[in-house]
Parts: C-alpha cells; structure tokens; sequence
C-alpha cells in the first residue's frame, strides 16, 4: 500500500482500501467478504470498480450538491458591498442582518438567497451577523439608570438574619 492508502479517512473507505489490498495479494473475493464482514456482491463492486478506474476510485467522494449560486468572484466581492454600510443601500441603520444580505444580493448580483443561507454566507466569508437591538421609541434611558441606581436595591429581597437557616 502507498503512503496515501495507509491513512485513509474513515473506516469504510479504509475497509475498501484493504479488500483491494488483499485481492492484490490473491486473496479470493468470498474470503475477503469474510475477513473483512461485507457481503460477495459488495467485494465484488468494489473489485470491479477498481480494476475500471484505480484504487483511488475506492475512496470517499463527498457527495456533489448543487453549484453555488454566486460565482468566486462575487463571493470575493461582497465584503467591499458589505463595508459600504446597510445605510449607502438606503436601509435605516448600519447594521447587516441575514435578511438585508439577501436583497443586496439580489439586487447587485441578480441571485436570490434565503437570510437562513445568508448565514453560512456570511460565516463562510468570516463576517459576522448582526442582530438589531429593539427598543421601545419611548424608551427613557435616564429614568431606566435612576430605578436601577435607587428603587432596585430597595426591592430586591435581602436574606433574613433570623430565619434560622444556614446556607451550608
């Protein structure tokens, strides 16, 4: 085996790897199925295959999915449009949400994506999703900071020193 084939990355693929190696060695098919406690029909699969396209052909091949939507260069290009700010777009605020992503996206690129996507875009591209703080338009800030300063501590129950009971 080559240096490659010894370190293969999971069991199963490393189970097709040492099949092949031991028919290299003239083991039997019904004696590898066996060994190796996999069916005839599947040695024999892996056998032919082989033999067809190389022992490579035996290892793990991650599933395709579909083609991104977003060619490599757009991707290049979307954290220069993100650096512009949501406001240069005409959204209210600086702030990017999955949502605001996805219609920049469709209107500079033509591609439409859902925010949930826009997520794993984001992440991939090392850009962080924001969320917007809500809060009430008649929010007092001033009046929030003074009950906190002078009516919280009023209120918040204090152990009684007569209870009798111990905390241990």
């Amino acid at each position: 085996m080559s240096k490659k084939e010894q370190h293969p990355s999971d069991w199963r693929e490393w189970r097709r790897l040492r099949a092949w190696h031991l028919y290299k060695q003239g083991w039997r098919q019904k004696d590898i199925a066996v060994a190796l406690g996999v069916t005839e029909g599947a040695v024999s699969q892996w056998m032919s295959r082989a033999r067809k396209e190389g022992s490579e052909s035996l290892r793990h091949q991650p599933p395709p999915g579909p083609q991104p939507k977003l060619t490599e260069e757009q991707r290049a290009q979307l954290p220069d449009l993100l650096a512009k700010g949501a406001e240069h777009y005409g959204f209210r605020g600086q702030v990017w949400t999955t949502a605001r992503v996805a219609v920049l996206i469709k209107q500079h690129f033509g591609v439409s994506y859902h925010p949930a996507h826009c997520s794993r875009l984001l992440r991939s591209l090392r850009h962080s999703v924001q969320k917007p703080e809500e809060h009430a338009s008649q929010r007092n800030e001033e009046a929030i900071n003074a009950w906190t300063d002078e009516r919280w501590p009023a209120l918040k129950k204090k152990p009684s020193t007569n209870s009798g009971r111990s905390s241990l």
